[in-house]
């Protein structure tokens, strides 16, 4: 009886230390994300010594079945192109794709962290907000009653706003319940609330509290920087006064003015034309008036 236990122990014990990830190529990764509702994604090296990479590797180990009770799968991507698109840190990374929106993982190497932070973000944090929808969902002029704002002005040409979406996932995920964590695309449905707050560069970030506003200005996008801010450092920054919704005549006057400021040049054209007329028509009623006399 106790032979029959201790082998039970013994192929017990090897079936764990057996265990590995599934590893997948940046092709099978992409499909991935495609298709699966929930995917964990841990980036790895081989071309360094990666002691990190190693532990992470180990902890998701002793998580796939919690994940996979979560109908999560957990998946290992080494020295992955891809990581770049989705963070400018080295390896190791820990991504976590919902409907193909990838949410970093922030926090220290702990199982039952990372559990909570994926089973509790199983959806995106982060909010869409619109020209249309803007005033309505933060009430940011008013006083804001649905709570306080963070919102990431970007564009989906800006390469820096690609790679902040999942640091801005785990952002909203962090702050969840305290803040609400959105983002508005300053180019196409967002054009009108960025001329509103005098946005003229991607990415920007505001913090809208009790009717006023607080621009982000530190030279750091990483996780940590961006809620300590919304959380405390706000008081910081230089508070402005939350503008009114612009009507529309007053928006086309502001469309124009910054077109003007992005694009200053057309500005020193628009004034060498009206030199050049103004002499121009100087010119011929100077001549008309000597003509006239002869």
């Amino acid at each position: 009886m106790l032979q029959i236990i201790f082998f039970i122990l013994i192929c017990s014990f090897v079936g764990v230390r057996s265990a590995n990830l599934e590893t997948v190529s940046d092709e099978e990764l992409i499909n991935l994300i495609k298709t699966e509702k929930y995917v964990v994604v841990l980036f790895t090296s081989k071309q360094r010594q990666c002691t990190t990479c190693d532990n992470y590797k180990n902890e998701m180990i002793r998580l796939i079945q919690d994940l996979n009770s979560l109908s999560t799968g957990v998946v290992e991507a080494i020295d992955s192109q891809l990581l770049r698109v989705y963070s400018d840190d080295k390896e190791p990374a820990l991504v976590f794709f919902r409907h193909g929106v990838p949410l970093l993982y922030d926090g220290p190497l702990n199982a039952e962290e990372i559990l909570t932070m994926f089973s509790e973000n199983k959806e995106p944090t982060v909010k869409e907000l619109t020209d249309d929808t803007f005033e309505h969902l933060t009430q940011a002029s008013s006083g804001a009653t649905t709570g306080d704002w963070f919102v990431m002005f970007g564009s989906t040409d800006c390469v820096e706003c690609s790679r902040l979406i999942p640091r801005w996932e785990a952002v909203g995920a962090k702050l969840k319940r305290r803040v609400n964590v959105a983002r508005i695309n300053k180019y196409t449905t967002g054009a009108s609330t960025a001329r509103r707050f005098n946005v003229y560069k991607t990415p920007e970030f505001i913090f809208f509290r009790h009717g006023k506003m607080y621009r982000y200005q530190i030279p750091k996008y990483d996780v940590n920087s961006f809620t300590s801010f919304a959380k405390e450092y706000y008081k910081n920054a230089h508070a402005e006064t939350v503008p009114v919704p612009q009507r529309r005549l007053d928006d086309l006057g502001e469309t124009i003015a910054n077109f003007l400021h992005v694009n200053p040049w057309i500005s020193s054209i628009a004034i060498g034309v009206f030199i050049i007329i103004s002499v121009a028509f100087k010119f011929r009623r100077t001549t008309e008036m000597a003509q006239k006399r002869d």
